[in-house]
């Protein structure tokens, strides 16, 4: 049930668009859409056969570039919700904005490298809507308000931090970490106690993006 496109990507780092899109199909997605970096295209193919790629027409590119975005912007046509940002690198900053005034009305996950170019263009942040959702970890959600790298400030008052990037956005937050929160402005905040360390490690986000898209993409 329901199309979602999975933006992500680039040189080395093919998995983290395979885990996002492996993980959209097993939570019942029907269709997957992977926009990458043409170099990604022979992993992607073997790790997740049931992808529709989508990839950059240079084959040697490492990276989606500007020019790419005519092909997003096909790609989103077809489709009832977006993941942006497992492995895309330090690129998005080039084209999130343009991206975002296609996105204003697609319910879209921002992850990742998304949150990191978010960061580094904090004005692009009020172009979020209500059906977006950010998925930042203590780290990311430091950047995107400002104070730098420094988690543990996040950490020490995580429902003072979710409350402040609620304010400076309208999209759902979901602040990954012991105790998850999900919050939106004007909404109480809900605490999801479940997990454990196991899920500290490099891939459960990509993984998680996935599925909270693939439940975008079902309605």
């Amino acid at each position: 049930m329901g199309r979602l496109l999975v933006i992500a990507g680039s040189y080395g780092m093919a998995g983290a668009a395979a885990l996002s899109a492996e993980a959209a199909m097993r939570s019942g997605c029907g269709y997957v859409y992977v926009a990458t970096a043409a170099c990604n295209a022979p992993q992607l193919t073997a790790a997740v056969p049931s992808a529709i790629l989508r990839h950059s027409m240079q084959r040697n590119q490492t990276s989606l570039r500007w020019d790419d975005l005519p092909m997003l912007f096909d790609a989103m046509r077809v489709v009832d919700a977006v993941v942006i940002g497992p492995g895309l690198g330090d690129v998005a900053d080039e084209w999130l904005g343009a991206l975002l005034e296609r996105l204003a009305a697609m319910p879209t996950v921002f992850d990742a490298d998304a949150l990191n170019a978010l960061a580094r263009r904090r004005e692009l942040l009020a172009l979020l809507t209500s059906c977006h959702i950010v998925t930042p970890h203590a780290g990311e959600a430091a950047r995107l308000l400002g104070w730098g790298n420094d988690a543990e400030r996040v950490n020490t008052a995580r429902h003072s931090a979710i409350s402040e990037l609620c304010t400076a956005t309208r999209a759902v937050a979901v602040l990954k970490g012991a105790d998850t929160l999900v919050a939106q402005r004007g909404a109480p905040t809900v605490v999801n106690p479940t997990g454990n360390a196991g899920l500290a490690k490099a891939g459960s986000g990509d993984v998680l993006s996935g599925v909270i898209g693939a439940l975008l993409a079902r309605g």
